[in-house]
């Protein structure tokens, strides 16, 4: 690549992140000008799917990328983000910027610190140009709310993105960021990641740095984690984001995040893969959907692995009953006041008002009961990974749909009994507190993308990614482009 062809707006952001993190080290191409080709982008696209929300002012943007060019004329190189543009979610605070949550009690608030997680960032270089939307306080797997709206897909706008890290997944499918960064309790790295066809990644709590600090003692289901189109791009942000913080009691001393991007390359030959499916026809999915992710096995194979049919010996059912009281239980902890004020319980939506009124009802035997089982999953689950290495499972139970809709209310034929139930298959990652990887699965009949899950043990984050990047190139799925980019 020389300095000519990556000046140019379209080249700059068709760069894989890592080439352009190379590109603007060795000054190949300068901040200034990767900025404005990714503003660019952003006038090209997102009038369209509305994933960038909250946007900086421009002139001030453009001082801030001249001082990181300035720093690298001093030899003075921040790190693998250097230069960046990020649009932090909004639902992790940002210092100085606004920071919504999705709700309207929120509309117009401006933090004064940065989340852990951002703080790394920020710190490593990245240049904050706006917001990612996401749904109200995260909630639900669609991205939608009253303050910015809905948040459309990348493959097919009358679509869904997935949600709550949708305006991420999209914004990275489009060529809008670089990278992104995300969070992830019931999939919400996940499940747009596999709308999408890029990658998400739940990392293990306490591989990155949560806060703020006072969430982080509580805090086991929430997780801050990366979005990218292939794994290494993935594993760059990732080594920016990890890292012990002494302000979070739950990352480990001794881990070097630099491995993430410096030691993806494995052999796989074998090793042993468990395939979940549908987990015994617990899982309703879409008519297509899981053939879809049947056939992207076959790229594991193809690496050397060996794939076999696995069955947790767990009643499921019972761990989405402790999970349904455990996630009750902690929002509705975090947000009863806002219930109990008429003035704000008005501005809830009607899928917040109902976990906080769950959680309201929830004793202390039915929190230690849900925990019990908790623990109990986690044994059954280390039972599965003395047969298996991995284990893989749907990233999303439906494909992307219609954008209009608040959340299916049937998938497969069965009546969904929560507006969250069909997103039912991000469950046991994240109750296990195991790292999982959203991967492209390839596209249904009607040219929308589908997801995977590669499931690994705890604290195995990058043995995941290892075996993510050697399925990334077998399949070839994170090469497939949008037709919005094609047209």
């Amino acid at each position: 690549m020389n300095a000519s062809s990556a000046a140019a707006p379209r080249g700059i952001v068709e760069l894989d992140a890592v080439e352009l993190s190379s590109a603007i080290r060795e000054r190949q191409v300068s901040c200034a000008e990767v900025l404005q080709a990714f503003l660019e982008q952003i006038d090209r696209f997102n009038p369209h799917v509305n994933a960038i929300v909250a946007a900086l002012d421009r002139a001030t943007l453009a001082q801030q990328a001249a001082a990181l060019d300035a720093e690298l004329a001093r030899g003075n190189w921040l790190g693998p983000l250097h230069g960046f543009p990020q649009a932090p979610k909004d639902i992790v605070p940002a210092r100085g910027m606004v920071t919504t949550k999705g709700s309207p009690i929120y509309a117009g608030q401006v933090t004064q610190a940065d989340a852990f997680v951002l703080e790394r960032m920020r710190a490593g270089g990245a240049l904050f140009i706006g917001r990612t939307n996401s749904p109200e306080f995260g909630l639900g797997g669609h991205t939608y709310n009253s303050v910015y709206g809905i948040t459309r897909n990348a493959f097919d706008p009358t679509r869904s993105a997935g949600g709550s890290s949708g305006g991420a997944g999209v914004a990275v499918a489009l060529r809008m960021l670089p990278v992104a960064d995300g969070s992830d309790m019931m999939g919400s790295l996940r499940t747009p990641a596999a709308f999408n066809n890029v990658y998400g990644f739940r990392t293990t709590p306490g591989c990155v740095p949560y806060g703020p600090a006072d969430e982080v003692f509580f805090q086991q289901f929430s997780v801050c984690g990366p979005m990218a189109r292939n794994v290494p791009d993935l594993a760059l942000l990732l080594s920016a984001q990890a890292g012990f913080d002494a302000r979070h009691p739950l990352t480990r001393r001794g881990d070097d995040p630099r491995r993430f991007a410096d030691a993806l390359e494995r052999d796989c030959r074998g090793l042993r893969v468990g395939w979940l499916g549908d987990l015994g026809g617990h899982l309703p999915t879409e008519p297509g959907l899981l053939q879809v992710c049947e056939q992207s096995l076959s790229h594991f194979r193809a690496i050397g692995c060996q794939v076999d049919a696995a069955a947790p010996a767990f009643d499921m059912e019972r761990l989405w009953r402790a999970w349904l009281d455990l996630r009750s239980f902690t929002f509705a902890g975090a947000n009863a006041g806002l219930y109990h004020d008429p003035r704000t319980r008005a501005l809830l939506k009607p899928e917040a008002a109902w976990e906080i009124e769950r959680g309201l009802k929830l004793s202390g035997a039915d929190v230690y009961r849900a925990a019990v089982a908790r623990s109990e999953w986690y044994g059954a689950v280390r039972q599965l990974f003395g047969q298996f290495d991995y284990l893989v499972l749907p990233a999303a139970q439906v494909f992307p749909f219609d954008a209009e809709l608040h959340w299916p209310a049937s998938v497969g034929g069965r009546e969904m009994d929560t507006y969250h139930r069909w997103m039912q298959a991000v469950v046991p990652a994240t109750m296990g507190g195991l790292p999982a990887l959203a991967a492209p699965a390839g596209f249904g009949a009607g040219g929308l993308p589908a997801g995977i899950q590669i499931i690994g043990p705890a604290q195995h984050d990058l043995e995941v990614l290892q075996l993510g990047l050697a399925y990334d190139r077998a399949s070839g799925y994170s090469r497939m482009r949008s037709p919005l980019l094609q047209a």
